[in-house]
């Protein structure tokens, strides 16, 4: 693990120092960790790969918009699952998922805490959300933030679902783009 810790972070500060390459081999070299992460906690509550891979992407693209919160003095790892942590705790809540699906040492993470932070963040995302045209808007909002399939989302739309992943794909890649600075 140590070896892996100073390799991420080696990627990582070469990354934000301007390296798109080390940056890129940054992410790839993070999904696997990111994958075991979410397979084995959602694995302990019953729960399949399919959920575990969304979470991978959901998490890589929090990393990707975060990245300028990571402060290069400290290790990278406890960073990034801290990241992980809080997106498992969000797709468990927005999944519905009972304490009773959880084992008892996951039980504590889904009580009460300061909202403060995610009152902000939910307030970011409405900002870059509303950058993106109407049907890429809705798409991303339907798919990432309420949870719902890209089957339920091209109903709801009347997109077809290649449309709406595609508009989710294409919009995520944007509100990144207005994170970083760039218009798209």
């Amino acid at each position: 693990m140590i070896r892996q810790e100073a390799e991420l972070r080696a990627l990582l500060t070469s990354g934000l120092s301007g390296s798109a390459a080390d940056y890129r081999r940054f992410l790839e070299r993070l999904g696997p960790h990111l994958r075991a992460y979410f397979k084995g906690k959602l694995a302990r509550s019953g729960r399949g790969a399919a959920e575990a891979e969304d979470l991978v992407q959901e998490s890589l693209m929090a990393v990707h918009t975060r990245r300028h919160t990571y402060d290069a003095a400290q290790p990278v790892t406890p960073w990034i699952y801290a990241i992980a942590r809080y997106k498992l705790i969000d797709h468990l809540r927005r999944t519905r998922a009972g304490l009773a699906d959880l084992p008892i040492e996951d039980a504590s993470e889904l009580g009460a805490r300061d909202d403060h932070a995610a009152t902000e963040s939910t307030l970011d995302v409405e900002r870059l959300l509303a950058h993106l045209p109407g049907k890429m808007r809705q798409a991303v909002r339907a798919m990432k933030l309420e949870g719902l399939s890209a089957a339920e989302a091209a109903e709801r739309s009347g997109m077809s679902e290649s449309a709406v992943k595609v508009s989710v794909h294409r919009g995520l890649k944007a509100m990144a783009g207005f994170v970083g600075g760039r218009k798209g």
